[in-house]
């Protein structure tokens, strides 16, 4: 295994498994510009990467990421609105680039996901949450509009009705209530060594079938069935002539 030399986000490599770990367990992994110009390097270097099948996201310490710093997030509150917001799309970036890798991505919450952790959270493809992962998405509790993608990743996991309320709530959701509302996946005593079979199962297949299954579901979601079926006729024949499904054509035959 290899890790980066950076101090606030370290990025393994364990063979095809690529890790960013948030390392900042004192403030319990919080996010300032320092800490997120890391994350969004390692997002790009694992983007790069032609030997990364899979990628696990997680956080040192006990916490996954308590959420901001906010004094160092949003800097001078006095600036006129449309300052704020081109500065906060571009802290939204940041981490925002996780939804755009073709490998599968995996959050491994072992404690608190809040605000802006969870957003991180969110931006993963599967998330696999710990006894004690605690979901914050608690921006109404402090004052603030939901960010980051929040609203939309929230409303895409658990439907209008369910991220309407928890938006409006800002309540903390724990870990059962968060796979029994399609927040989280799956739920495991050890997250991380969960993500990390999963992350092994996903990278023995073609990277090309990944992709394609991660685009399908994008096009599924925002698209009409015809659209869908068009693409997913397409990707499908492409995997037609795969040395695995062969594989797996021979032996079905011979049953």
């Amino acid at each position: 295994m290899t890790t980066s030399n950076e101090d606030l986000v370290l990025l393994e490599s364990d063979g095809p498994i690529r890790t960013i770990r948030l390392n900042a367990p004192e403030r319990r992994n919080a996010l300032d510009l320092d800490l997120l110009a890391e994350f969004a390097q390692a997002i790009t270097t694992v983007s790069a990467d032609t030997e990364a099948r899979a990628l696990i996201v997680a956080g040192a310490g006990k916490a996954f990421c308590a959420g901001a710093n906010l004094g160092s997030m949003f800097g001078d509150i006095t600036r006129p609105v449309h300052e704020l917001r081109d500065h906060l799309k571009g802290v939204y970036a940041s981490f925002l680039g996780l939804r755009e890798l073709t490998i599968p991505t995996i959050a491994a919450v072992q404690g608190a996901a809040v605000g802006a952790g969870l957003n991180i959270a969110l931006a993963c493809d599967i998330v696999v949450a710990g006894p004690r992962a605690a979901f914050g998405p608690t921006f109404a509790e402090i004052g603030l509009h939901p960010g980051g993608g929040c609203s939309w990743m929230l409303t895409e996991r658990m439907g209008r009705g369910n991220a309407t309320a928890a938006l409006l709530s800002g309540d903390i959701i724990k870990a059962d209530d968060a796979l029994r509302l399609g927040l989280a996946n799956s739920l495991a005593d050890e997250p991380e060594a969960k993500a990390r079979e999963l992350a092994d199962r996903y990278a023995t297949r073609s990277p090309e079938l990944n992709a394609n299954i991660k685009r399908s579901v994008r096009i599924a979601s925002t698209s009409d069935l015809e659209t869908s079926i068009d693409f997913e006729s397409w990707a499908q024949a492409s995997t037609v002539g795969s040395e695995q499904f062969r594989r797996y054509l021979e032996s079905f035959a011979e049953n």
